[in-house]
C-alpha cells in the first residue's frame, strides 16, 4: 500500500482557488502569492493524493473527474476549519480584557472602548490607571492582558506593537510673539526658558524632547520645572516667559493668557505592550480596535487638510 503524505489546509485553499478562478495566474492574485508557489502546493496535493486534479493548458486549466469529486469534499473541510476558528474566538472573547492606561489617551481611548464593544458584546474590559513603569511590570506578572504606552521602543520581556501617532502641544504665554506662529516648531523655541520635568519622572519622555531639541540644534535654557499641568500653565499665564509641552487632549484646557500650538516636527508614538508569542483571542480583538480607531484618525486628519 502505498505511504501517502499529509494533506494541508493550504493546500486544499490553493485548490479550491484554482477550480473557481480557472487559472494558476487568477488564483495567485486571489490568494496574494506568487503563482510558483500556488504551482508547487498544487503539484505537492497531487502526489499526495496519488491523482491528477486538473488537466492544464497553456491559458487555463480544468478539473478532472478525480478534481470534480474532492471540490465539495474540499470547500467542506474549509467551512469547517472556519468554524473551528470561530468558535475558538467566541470562546475567548466570553471573559475579560484586562488594559493598561493612562490619563491623555483621551477620545482614542474611548473609540477603542466602543470598537470593542461592537465587535465582542460579551466581552468585559477592565482599565487599570497607571504609571507607565507599573503598567509594563502588571504586564510582565500577568496582571494585565496589555497596556498602552508612549515613546518606548523596547520593553524587556515584552512586544511593543506600534498603534498610531499623537502630536505634542507647546503652551506658551498668549502675548508673546511666538504664539503668532500656528503650528510652532522646535527651532523656533530656542530662546525661551522650557519648563520640563526632572528626567527621573518620565526618563523615555524627556530623552525623547531633549534629543529632539538638540537635533533641531536649539538648547532652551531651563524655566520652571513642570509639576502638574495646571500649576505649570498657570505659572506660564502669570511668571516670567517660559514654555512647556505635553500630549495633545482632544479638548485643551482653558488657561487665562496662555496659548496653545500644536508642534510640528514631533509627535509621541503610542504603542500596546503585551506578552510575546502568539497574541490570546481578546488580544486580537484590541489590535483589530487600535487599527480601526487608527485609521479613522488618519482619515480625519487628511479631510481636515485636504
Amino acid at each position: 500500500m502505498m505511504n501517502r503524505g499529509r494533506v494541508e489546509i493550504r493546500q486544499l485553499q490553493y485548490f479550491v482557488a484554482v477550480a473557481e478562478a480557472g487559472t494558476f495566474v487568477r488564483a495567485a492574485e486571489r490568494l496574494h502569492v506568487g503563482q510558483p508557489a500556488v504551482s508547487q502546493q498544487i503539484g505537492r496535493l497531487e502526489r499526495e493524493l496519488g491523482v491528477r486534479l486538473f488537466e492544464r493548458t497553456t491559458r487555463t486549466v480544468r478539473l478532472t473527474a478525480a478534481g470534480e469529486r474532492l471540490l465539495p469534499e474540499a470547500r467542506a473541510v474549509l467551512a469547517a476549519v472556519d468554524r473551528v476558528r470561530e468558535v475558538a474566538a467566541d470562546a475567548g472573547t466570553g471573559t475579560e480584557l484586562r488594559i493598561g492606561s493612562s490619563h491623555g489617551l483621551g477620545d482614542r481611548l474611548y473609540r477603542v472602548l466602543d470598537e470593542l464593544a461592537g465587535a465582542a458584546p460579551g466581552l468585559a474590559v477592565r482599565l487599570t490607571r497607571a504609571r507607565q513603569e507599573d503598567r509594563l511590570a502588571a504586564v510582565r506578572a500577568g496582571r494585565l492582558d496589555a497596556a498602552f504606552v508612549r515613546v518606548l521602543k523596547s520593553a524587556p520581556g515584552l512586544e511593543l506593537v506600534p498603534v498610531w501617532r499623537d502630536p505634542l502641544v507647546v503652551a506658551l504665554p498668549e502675548r508673546h510673539p511666538l504664539a503668532e506662529r500656528d503650528p510652532l516648531r522646535l527651532n523656533h523655541l530656542g530662546e525661551l526658558p522650557v519648563g520640563l520635568a526632572p528626567a527621573l519622572n518620565n526618563p523615555p519622555f524627556h530623552a525623547m524632547v531633549t534629543d529632539a531639541l538638540r537635533a533641531a540644534g536649539v538648547a532652551p535654557p531651563p524655566g520652571p520645572p513642570f509639576t502638574t499641568l495646571q500649576d505649570t500653565l498657570a505659572e506660564i499665564g502669570t511668571g516670567p516667559p517660559s514654555w512647556t509641552l505635553f500630549y495633545y487632549r482632544d479638548q485643551l484646557p482653558v488657561v487665562p493668557r496662555v496659548a496653545f500650538r500644536k508642534l510640528a516636527d514631533l509627535t509621541v508614538l503610542t504603542s500596546l505592550a503585551a506578552p510575546p508569542g502568539v497574541p490570546s483571542p481578546q488580544l486580537r480583538l484590541l489590535l483589530a480596535a487600535c487599527a480601526r480607531v487608527a485609521e479613522a484618525g488618519r482619515a480625519e486628519t487628511s479631510e481636515r487638510t485636504g
